[in-house]
């Protein structure tokens, strides 16, 4: 898989997430995975708010569904939120502080963060790991 994994900073968090999630996912089922790992603590932070089980997910996306099918299957298979919620939730978490995070995805982060992220960068949101792995910050 290519280190191109699509805008961290998206419009819209849950976006983002599916389509990384999705990029992960071909990757490991064609065994091209290399540093990324499919169902990580990120995927599975969406995962559960759309209340969606990751063997039923990867099922779909390993018959080979392009983005809009699997875009598709994922309206039809997520419990559906009024619009407010959702934009909180994007909001929430793409403000969280690795202090804000379960202890276990901390110490998750923690070696993810020093094996993946430029030294002597600054992390302040979560997600800011995403945009330096990916030199867009």
């Amino acid at each position: 898989m290519e280190n191109n994994s699509r805008a961290a900073r998206a419009k819209r968090w849950l976006a983002m997430c599916w389509r990384r999630a999705v990029d992960k996912c071909r990757a490991v089922l064609v065994g091209w995975e290399g540093e990324y790992h499919s169902n990580c603590p990120l995927d599975q932070r969406w995962l559960k708010f759309a209340e969606i089980d990751y063997d039923d997910f990867r099922a779909f996306v390993a018959t080979g569904a392009t983005d809009d099918e699997i875009a598709a299957w994922i309206g039809e298979h997520a419990k559906k939120r009024p619009g407010a919620e959702i934009i909180a939730w994007n909001n929430k978490e793409r403000d969280l502080h690795l202090s804000d995070l379960p202890l276990e995805l901390q110490e998750y982060m923690e070696d993810y963060i020093q094996q993946y992220v430029p030294r002597n960068r600054v992390v302040y949101h979560w997600f800011d790991v995403y945009d330096l792995e990916e030199e867009r910050l």
